[in-house]
């Protein structure tokens, strides 16, 4: 008999309404699902305070007495119920404004009580309002002495009563209803003894009422090896099982576009970290296995060549070429800079937008057809169904971040056999996220910028300081170089924002009335925004008023100096796309990130890391800390593979590289999961992928 999988509606303390809220507000439905919510946080119940001990700073206190009165104040919603506790020395007041009723027919003078909350002063006298109260009698074994659980709920549960202590009572007996032998481990026992974890009942327990830290500690790593590790043995069995079945293309030789390139083409000098990565796309390509290449580097790092490089190699094979951006502006500064740099080698490279003249479509369409395109790059627009290929050998998804999974397969099945896949992000990925978000793909880093290029010097001043920042942007306009001025665009707060950014533009025109200004934000419309950008980047304008539509899509290698108001309202990662729009001519450039002058810690600390490096990596692993992995920037679109309910990618990067060698070291002796010892390992993976979408089929 399998208890974890039992309704939670027949848990002492739950029922039907219970039951109902619980699968509505937080997605539990069984025991599993209700052992598996875990406390946030703990506090410790095993000390008990004198009431004289009491002192303002204190968080919570817990005391042992009897409440000598009882009295009722106000009339109607404004009543209220205070009453007297003494702990035999000292007394102190509790309070009540909800629940008069209840409290009244569950207290009694005289009985024995542990009452726990926070104090306060109130006309020079301490009280607790609305405290945790329970019989002395019964403390000990309800699972509230020593370090106590505290959950997240709702306010949905909360006004039906279902509160943390409510919940932690339910849980508690859920825990005191199975017998050990109906609880099933969910770790092969070699696992358990390898890596001394304890067993799932005793890990549960502990978990959520712990006896004492270490304990808890020992309970809370167990927990989060299985989370990890069920996340890389899934990950790894469908990379294994594609590695098996999936056959790729062979791109057996070098020929006369690459080696064309290369010795004539070739804008400057290959850094090492591209000679490398080109190195390991040509054995992924060369291997007669699918290609599935994730490619980071910073801004400026020279992605792009690289690309233009193994679509080369397709193309020198026979094979046709794609490349997908997220925008029609970054597809349409690919497809001309792409252009530019294969001119007269005779590679036929086309460009394919939303835009696109339905005459215009018509030609592409039976180019690519019959095979006379080579190379196709365009928007979301590659992967509608007229869009057929004649032999697609190579796709290169661009900002993958910014496309869903159903887009990318859809792009991905534009042959019978799969085309080798590479993704490319300017959006430097923490080593522990990339395992799990990307932990199906091979990683290639560039990081290394081209020759020539300098790195952005970034300062941070307060709004004292715009006179001069004012006079320092006029002189490098002076010099022929543009400017950026970034506002937030902030959801919650848009009529706000758009306001400060509408501000912001009306005084850049007073400052500077002699240069021209173009204004940008995502409440445009496309056609008007287009035109904004393409006037900067052609020259026309000198300085561009814009929300953070610009944080990916415009190159312009003219624009020196990054400016980016009220900085403190955005993230690490952000702040470093923005600057990464500045810096990629040959000239110096500048960032500049305005703040407000009462900052908190996690901003100074922001703004330090910005200051301190342009080290694209560095920066991603501080905001990884800073902010967890669900608030980094496009992580959210593209969704971690099951939701993390213990683990913590910030803090836990060890224990998934133990969890992951782990998964790959079991798959290597038994890729099927066929052993008998693993038939709890496939029933679980089965359970999982129910609940989540094949993500790692492109990723």
């Amino acid at each position: 008999m399998d208890y974890s999988q039992q309704d939670i509606t027949y848990i002492p303390g739950v029922g039907p309404k219970r039951a109902a809220l619980l699968g509505q507000e937080l997605g539990i439905r069984t025991v599993d699902d209700l052992l598996r919510h875990f406390p946030y946080k703990y506090v410790d119940r095993s000390r008990f305070y004198y009431l004289h001990e009491i002192t303002p700073d204190m968080p919570h206190i817990q005391v042992r007495g009897r409440i000598l009165r009882f009295n009722k104040q106000g009339e109607g919603r404004n009543q209220r119920l205070t009453a007297t506790f003494t702990d035999g020395h000292s007394s102190i007041e509790l309070v009540w404004f909800k629940g008069l009723r209840y409290i009244e027919d569950k207290l009694r003078t005289g009985t024995e009580y542990v009452v726990f909350g926070k104090p306060s002063r109130f006309n020079g006298y301490y009280n607790i309002v609305h405290p945790e109260v329970e019989e002395a009698a019964t403390f000990a074994s309800s699972g509230s002495a020593g370090l106590q659980p505290f959950y997240n709920t709702t306010e949905k549960m909360k006004n039906a009563y279902l509160n943390s202590k409510a919940l932690q009572k339910i849980i508690f007996n859920a825990l005191q209803a199975v017998p050990r032998s109906d609880w099933p481990e969910t770790l092969p026992t070699d696992l358990l003894a390898q890596y001394a974890l304890p067993g799932l009942k005793d890990a549960l327990q502990h978990v959520h009422f712990p006896p004492n830290a270490q304990v808890l500690n020992a309970a809370r790593q167990r927990m989060k090896f299985e989370e990890l590790f069920y996340i890389q043995l899934d990950i790894l069995q469908q990379t294994s099982w594609r590695n098996r079945h999936v056959r790729g293309f062979v791109f057996a030789h070098i020929g006369h576009y690459f080696n064309t390139f290369y010795k004539e083409y070739l804008p400057f000098e290959l850094t090492g970290a591209q000679k490398r990565v080109l190195r390991e796309i040509r054995a992924d390509v060369d291997s007669g296995r699918q290609m599935n290449r994730l490619l980071q580097g910073d801004v400026g790092s020279g992605k792009t060549l690289v690309a233009l490089m193994a679509m080369l190699m397709a193309v020198d094979n026979g094979y046709q070429a794609a490349m997908m951006a997220p925008t029609e502006i970054l597809a349409t500064q690919h497809y001309e800079s792409l252009s530019r740099m294969t001119d007269g080698l005779g590679v036929r490279i086309a460009l394919l937008k939303g835009s696109t003249r339905p005459k215009e479509r018509e030609v592409l369409h039976e180019q690519l057809r019959n095979g006379e395109l080579h190379i196709l790059i365009g928007t979301h627009a590659l992967i509608e169904d007229t869009v057929q290929f004649h032999n697609l050998g190579l796709i290169i998804v661009d900002e993958q971040h910014r496309f869903g999974v159903e887009q990318r397969a859809r792009l991905w099945k534009k042959n019978d056999t799969p085309p080798h896949v590479l993704v490319m992000t300017a959006t430097p990925i923490p080593r522990t996220l990339a395992m799990t978000l990307y932990g199906d793909l091979s990683v290639s880093v560039i990081d290394e910028l081209p020759p020539g290029r300098k790195p952005v010097h970034t300062y941070h001043y307060f709004e004292n300081k715009r006179q001069a920042l004012n006079g320092f942007l006029a002189k490098q306009i002076e010099a022929g170089r543009q400017v950026y001025i970034v506002y937030p665009l902030i959801q919650e707060s848009e009529k706000m924002d758009l306001r400060n950014l509408e501000e912001g533009y009306q005084y850049m025109l007073d400052t500077f009335p002699q240069y021209k200004i173009s204004m940008v934000h995502g409440k445009m419309k496309p056609a008007e925004k287009d035109l904004q950008m393409q006037r900067f980047a052609a020259g026309e304008t000198q300085i561009m008023v814009a929300t953070t539509v610009i944080e990916v899509g415009v190159n312009v290698p003219n624009a020196s100096v990054m400016v980016i108001e009220n900085a403190e309202r955005f993230g690490l990662s952000q702040l470093h796309q923005l600057r990464g729009r500045v810096g990629r001519g040959a000239e110096q450039s500048y960032c500049i990130l305005l703040t407000g002058y009462k900052l908190a810690s996690d901003t100074r600390r922001r703004i330090d890391i910005m200051t301190r490096t342009n080290d694209g990596f560095e920066i991603a692993e501080a905001d990884l800390r800073l902010r967890g992995p669900g608030d980094l920037d496009g992580t959210a679109q593209s969704g971690l593979p099951f939701e993390l309910k213990i683990a913590d990618l910030a803090q836990d990067g060890r224990l998934l590289e133990i969890a992951r060698q782990a998964a790959m070291t079991l798959l290597e002796a038994d890729p099927t999961l066929q052993q008998p010892a693993h038939a709890m390992l496939a029933a679980r993976l089965r359970k999982m992928r129910n609940k989540a979408f094949n993500w790692s089929a492109i990723s």
